[in-house]
């Protein structure tokens, strides 16, 4: 059954210099086609399940004009959301307006995911943001006064980034005082900005550091629940626990992704073709074999792991005599503690160095 739905607005007011997902600038002739393409798409393919979470990203949706955003939330009442559904809306520091979280909050939305990246103004030019560090604690303190549900992005392993900077950058996010931390090292994408500057990543060494560092300020106050989220107890991302625990889930917009009756897809990148209707979705049909590869490449990078009685009602097997499980056991790459199978913390920074044994 699914109970979860992203959906995908790719307008931004700056394409970021690292990002090759948010595709593009705020037009309002396009958002107008693509509103409509959206409402027609969650039209045809949505089946009336009742959904726990949704999630709207992207560009990120808070470049929408109020007027905007009146459409897409006359869309979103398509959908049949339960009681306590988790609602969490995008937004980039320079949209939070009292106006725009008003309107947020009439619609249903309870939880913010705010794209900070940094406190650092060397770092916010370099990653093509359009506001300085001195506005981030006004624009999170407005938002705290409609929202208790709160997540920040912080990105590290930026060019010439220090292991100074960055402990500055988790010190200042810790003042914030909100429920929800992602940390992310810098992925330089293709066909972008730093990607074509042949911009050169810190060395490994360093990256190691950082998220050691990360993690040694963090864990008095919030729980590592996955390897780059943490969160003050039970304000984990549902949203997000659906895609770990390789649940199915709704993918609407440009480019999204989604899973449902055992096919993973991805729509087409291309606006035209997705104004117009023709999605072209990608498709990965999956065996069982199929999904049991998902389940460890996605169930293991929770702190948790993956529940053994879970599993074995899921697939019909017992994970513990699985070869693959058997043999990282054998060389303390997994732990398996009666309940879970899951990776050693010490392990988690080589942790796609684990995982790819079950691709």
């Amino acid at each position: 059954m699914v109970k979860s739905a992203y959906i995908h607005i790719p307008f931004c007011n700056n394409i970021c210099s690292y990002c090759d997902f948010c595709k593009l600038l705020y037009n309002k002739n396009f958002v107008k086609k693509y509103l409509n393409a959206l409402e027609k798409e969650i039209t045809d393919n949505y089946k009336g399940e009742i959904l726990d979470t949704i999630y709207i990203g992207g560009g990120t949706p808070s470049s929408l004009s109020i007027t905007e955003l009146n459409k897409l939330f006359s869309i979103i009442k398509i959908l049949k959301l339960s009681k306590d559904c988790e609602f969490t809306f995008e937004v980039n520091i320079e949209d939070i307006t009292e106006e725009k979280l008003e309107k947020l909050k009439e619609n249903k939305v309870n939880r913010l995911s705010i794209g900070i990246e940094s406190f650092n103004d060397k770092y916010l030019k370099y990653l093509g943001r359009n506001y300085t560090s001195d506005i981030i604690n006004e624009k999170v303190e407005l938002a705290k006064k409609y929202f208790d549900n709160i997540n920040v992005d912080l990105m590290y392993a930026l060019k010439n980034e220090s292991l100074d900077d960055l402990e500055k950058d988790i010190d200042k996010i810790l003042t914030l005082d909100i429920k929800h931390i992602s940390c992310y090292s810098l992925i330089i994408e293709k066909n972008t900005k730093l990607y074509i500057d042949n911009t050169k990543y810190i060395s490994d060494d360093l990256d190691s550091d950082m998220y050691d560092l990360i993690d040694k300020k963090l864990e008095n106050k919030y729980h590592r629940y996955e390897v780059s989220n943490y969160s003050i107890t039970s304000y984990e991302s549902r949203h997000n626990l659906t895609y770990w625990e390789n649940n199915e889930y709704y993918g609407f917009g440009l480019a999204a992704a989604g899973y449902i009756d055992n096919i993973r897809y991805t729509n087409t990148r291309n606006l035209s073709k997705y104004i117009s209707g023709s999605y072209e979705r990608q498709e990965e049909v999956l065996t069982k074999e199929d999904k049991i590869k998902y389940e460890f490449i996605l169930g293991l990078r929770l702190t948790k792991g993956i529940n053994k009685d879970n599993f074995n009602k899921k697939y019909g097997i017992n994970i513990s005599e699985i070869e693959v499980i058997k043999e990282l056991i054998s060389k303390g790459l997994l732990i398996d503690d009666k309940i879970n199978i899951y990776v050693p913390k010490k392990y988690f920074y080589v942790l796609n160095d684990i995982l790819v044994n079950f691709v």
